[in-house]
């Protein structure tokens, strides 16, 4: 074999080992070794109809990691006590809904990250050891994030906060 044949075969087996390595983060396959990492804190809104009961407006305060091995979730969802237009209607006061758990598994899919457990809740979908998924995208305000857990979906858009992975 000549020299030149051999380089051709050897650059030709390294794109296809980066194709298949890069098709597996694609794919969104569980990372076996630990590596992925994903965090985020961030104050949301839900998407007007989208949970909120009425459609009141609806904050939460939202907080996450995966360390590749284990992770947490909070969310805390806060509403006015006094509908629009009263005194006092966008003073944001009351505690409609809290999400607390262990995330147990996670993926990334291009710019989206899935991570999923078991929480607590309290208020709107109360329940021990509820399954919940939450699905997010990287970065900063106007990026969306998907809480399902107690049967409901809740949209949300990030005001202020940054996630990352």
């Amino acid at each position: 074999m000549n020299r030149a044949w051999k380089l051709r075969s050897l650059i030709a087996v390294l794109v296809i080992a980066a194709i298949a390595a890069g098709t597996q983060v694609a794919l969104g396959r569980e990372d076996p070794v630990g590596h992925l990492r994903i965090r985020g804190g961030a104050t949301t809104m839900l998407e007007g109809g989208t949970g909120a009961p009425d459609f009141t407006p609806v904050l939460t305060k939202l907080a996450f990691h995966w360390d590749g091995r284990t992770g947490d979730l909070e969310c805390l969802a806060i509403a006015p006590s006094a509908k629009a237009p009263d005194p006092g209607s966008g003073e944001f006061d009351t505690n409609i809904m809290y999400v607390t758990g262990p995330v147990t598994s996670a993926r990334a899919i291009g710019d989206t990250a899935v991570l999923e457990g078991t929480a607590t809740v309290t208020g709107v979908g109360a329940g021990e050891d509820v399954p919940f998924q939450l699905t997010v995208g990287r970065g900063g305000p106007g990026t969306r994030v998907v809480l399902e857990v107690s049967g409901l979906t809740f949209r949300e858009i990030v005001l202020e906060g940054q996630i990352s992975f």
